[in-house]
């Protein structure tokens, strides 16, 4: 029996308190490395605090956060991107009087020199081509030259999904990546999430069980801002307290 991947990222004790109210409460668990896991569960269950804390835009309460073997726990949301991990929100956060190909473009040049304002034409010639290259492998190369603010909305987040490909991240942080979606660019969305997680490992937030069932490795279920249940969809489908408390509402 092969033994598991070892975890990118995983998280301990983790609390979150906003004033009174407990949003996360001792939550532990680990994401392996290579696989695309889904952190599901009913409105209120905590996933989007959980989201914020795994991204650095929240710190916790208590307990720790680790990334390929390093407490990260204290670094500043802006850090994440250096060390390998980009986020992509529930809100599209494009810029929309850009066009889509400058928007990558900009993503890419802040990867290779975040401080060297003054690039040589050459060198950006490389960024403008590196942009297309991801606009290609998110399906937006035909319409590289529109102005973001005129792409539909699933246009938007594969756009942005190209932005935050291209830091390179080792890990990819997505949060209801489908959200506001027509079925039509749902099923547009998983396909593009599927393929991407053949190249990194990736974590996203969603609270439709049925969505991510057939696509991810693992799922990791949230109730109350509790653990409720991890595992593969196969013992997440069969979990009696998964079905209790998640599946009865639908």
């Amino acid at each position: 029996m092969t033994a598991p991947p070892p975890p990118l990222l995983s998280v301990q004790g983790l609390g979150k308190r906003f004033g009174a109210f407990v949003a996360l409460k001792d939550v532990t668990v680990a994401f392996p490395a290579g696989q695309l896991t889904a952190i599901i569960g009913p409105n209120g269950a905590g996933k989007s605090t959980f989201f914020n804390v795994i991204s650095g835009a929240f710190a916790p309460s208590n307990g720790s956060v680790s990334f390929a073997g390093r407490d990260i726990t204290a670094l500043r949301q802006h850090e994440f991107a250096r060390i390998g991990i980009a986020k992509s929100f529930q809100i599209t956060n494009v810029f929309k009087q850009l066009s889509a190909l400058e928007n990558v473009r900009v993503a890419a040049q802040m990867r290779v020199s975040r401080f060297a304002l003054l690039q040589p034409r050459s060198a950006l010639q490389g960024l403008v081509e590196a942009a297309q290259t991801l606009l290609q492998r998110v399906g937006l190369a035909d319409v590289a030259h529109k102005r973001a603010a005129d792409l539909a909305h699933g246009q938007q987040r594969a756009l942005e999904i190209a932005m935050a490909l291209a830091a390179e991240p080792r890990l990819l942080l997505m949060d209801e990546p489908t959200a506001g979606m027509s079925p039509e660019e749902t099923t547009v969305m998983m396909d593009l999430i599927t393929r991407i997680a053949q190249e990194r490992t990736v974590v996203l937030v969603e609270h439709k069980m049925k969505l991510v069932m057939g696509i991810c490795q693992r799922l990791v279920v949230l109730h109350h801002g509790e653990l409720l249940a991890e595992g593969t969809p196969a013992e997440i489908r069969h979990n009696t307290e998964v079905k209790r408390v998640y599946l009865g509402q639908h």
